[in-house]
């Protein structure tokens, strides 16, 4: 019933609803069960004592068989050997507490390979170095490019000669740089 609540809800149950859930008049007879959860580790406790579901479990990272390398110039002699086993998770999320994922609308990044319905991978909280493809609110419009700053000049440059560079005027907050870009074919 509980695990039901929390999925239903996406979040624990207050004392009074777990009452409801359980069926229980006294909220002394739900704060001794609430504890016995925490102490299962079914739930747990914020530091002002509220009930907290705890995180789900990430499925384990599948791993993908990584054969060898193919040329993408002048043709070279099949051959196919094991080298190793690769998860994509791990390969593109250096750190998935800060990373988030947005679909890509536009064309200004497409000379960076990046094109409209392509996927990036945001990281959060990493200080961005001239060069670094970030998404960015300037003035109060959220936008993907190139930065540079030069003393206190910001200036954010599109991959499209068709778009004009951007200097903000009054606010520019970077919400992340992106680390990687995926794409499905076909």
């Amino acid at each position: 019933m509980l695990n039901a609540f929390i999925r239903q809800h996406g979040r624990a149950p207050t004392l009074d609803e777990l009452r409801a859930l359980f069926q229980v008049r006294s909220k002394n007879t739900a704060s001794v069960m609430a504890g016995r959860f925490v102490e299962a580790g079914v739930l747990g406790r914020t530091a002002t004592g509220r009930l907290v579901a705890p995180r789900p479990q990430a499925p384990p990272p599948r791993r993908l068989r990584l054969l060898g390398s193919v040329a993408a110039g002048f043709p070279s002699p099949a051959e196919e050997s094991l080298l190793d086993t690769l998860s994509l998770d791990e390969y593109l999320v250096s750190n998935p507490e800060s990373t988030f994922m947005l679909r890509v609308e536009g064309d200004s990044m497409i000379e960076a390979g990046i094109l409209p319905g392509d996927t990036v991978l945001v990281e959060r909280g990493r200080a961005p170095r001239n060069g670094d493809i970030v998404i960015a609110c300037v003035d109060g419009e959220w936008t993907m490019k190139y930065f540079y700053k030069q003393g206190r000049d910001v200036r954010l440059e599109p991959a499209n000669a068709r778009y004009a560079t951007i200097r903000p005027r009054q606010r520019l907050a970077v919400e992340g740089v992106v680390s990687g870009v995926v794409r499905k074919l076909g």
